[in-house]
């Protein structure tokens, strides 16, 4: 593609090439650039140089955590420099690539959890919450170009505030992007469920224009084997978590990954997961199988599974999830849904319990037939009538 002129460069970016540096661009010389992080906040002028033909040096990847203090408020002391030289935020002129009504709204950068089996916060650093006025600015900025629904996301994004002094930073930030003009739907993602305090949960059910669409990060469900992952709960605790949301919202969409096979877990722990995925009723599930990843404290510890029992397990469960999902899709006949529309030709779109990307769609028919006329970004109003396989077929009213 160089050679007849339509590529002029390859550019690594991402979180490999934040991770791997050097070694990637040792291992893919025919990319032009590796950039970092560091890079992002003059992007333009990266880009521009490597196009005039100037070599870039890859940097060594670095403990992002190092850069930044322990205390979470002492961060927000940092945070002009944080802006200059990790791309955290602030505000800056842009241009939106994507024509979507659904856009990701960043809400804050990095982790402070230390999850055995993850190595994001030694790459994406310690949690750095970006400032209301930051995200409301975005938001507007958002809305006066074509989007109407936003997605909130974040590594960790029941933690955002802590670092502002506002432990209720969220609760508050939801009712003030439900005041902008144009915005339609506010959906947060990854919530830990840890960290789901009552009023938080409140927040997300009754603020106007937030959807009831609950993104919880489980991963497993033995309270034994969440200790060797480094994280909290056990399936009891997860399921009254659940019991509160469905009294509170019955229609509410849930979503949840699960890593199976993680070192140490026995049959016996694996049943605990495969019972509580069998009551949860959830919308959504992921099942990942457990493999070793780099600098983490899970790939040091005893008790690895034969690779062999690790993928029985994982398809095992894998089916059981697939089944469940369909038949709470199944359950859903009858039901109501308002259908943000996405694709115009298929007449495909997503009801408020759907997540953009990874969840089930919804079609849209009239009298059985597909539709014709609904342009993309319009909601539409149908009930729900059939189902395939996890998507719904909703009848517009």
């Amino acid at each position: 593609m160089k050679a007849d002129g339509t590529l002029r460069a390859v550019v690594a970016v991402g979180c490999m090439a934040e991770r791997y540096g050097k070694e990637l661009a040792e291992a893919m010389p025919e990319a032009d650039a590796i950039l970092s992080f560091d890079d992002y906040a003059d992007i333009s002028s990266r880009l521009q140089s490597i196009l005039a033909g100037n070599s870039k040096p890859a940097h060594t990847p670095k403990d992002r955590r190092s850069l930044i203090p322990i205390s979470p408020v002492a961060r927000q002391e940092m945070k002009v420099e944080l802006n200059t030289k990790m791309g955290q935020g602030g505000t800056f002129a842009r241009k939106r690539l994507a024509n979507s009504p659904m856009a990701p709204l960043k809400i804050a950068s990095g982790c402070d959890r230390r999850c055995s089996f993850c190595a994001i916060p030694q790459f994406r650093g310690s949690f750095i919450s970006r400032t209301p006025d930051e995200i409301i600015t975005e938001a507007r900025w958002l809305a006066e170009n074509g989007v109407s629904e936003l997605f909130l996301v974040s590594e960790n994004t029941t933690s955002y505030g802590k670092d502002l002094g506002d432990l209720k930073a969220m609760e508050k930030l939801l009712p003030a992007l439900s005041k902008i003009d144009g915005i339609e739907r506010i959906r947060a993602s990854y919530l830990q469920p840890a960290e789901i305090r009552p009023t938080l949960l409140q927040a997300l059910i009754a603020t106007e224009k937030v959807v009831p669409y609950f993104d919880i990060s489980f991963q497993h469900a033995s309270g034994t084997l969440l200790r060797r992952m480094r994280r909290f709960g056990d399936g009891e605790k997860f399921l009254h978590l659940l019991t509160q949301i469905r009294a509170l919202s019955p229609e509410a969409g849930i979503r949840s990954n699960f890593i199976v096979g993680f070192p140490g877990e026995s049959q016996g722990e694996y049943q605990e997961l495969v019972d509580f995925v069998n009551s949860s009723n959830l919308d959504a599930i992921g099942i990942f199988a457990y493999s070793d990843e780099d600098k983490t404290e899970a790939l040091t510890l005893d008790g690895k599974l034969d690779p062999q029992v690790i993928n029985e397990r994982t398809s095992e469960l894998t089916m059981i999830a697939e089944e469940l999902v369909m038949q709470r899709a199944t359950d859903r006949i009858g039901q109501r849904v308002r259908v943000l529309i996405e694709d115009e030709e298929l007449q495909e779109g997503r009801a408020e319990h759907q997540g953009p990307e990874v969840d089930s769609s919804t079609f849209v028919t009239i009298a059985g037939r597909p539709s014709a006329g609904y342009k993309v970004g319009q909601y539409v109003d149908a009930i729900v009538t059939d189902t395939s396989g996890a998507d719904l077929i909703a009848q517009s009213l």
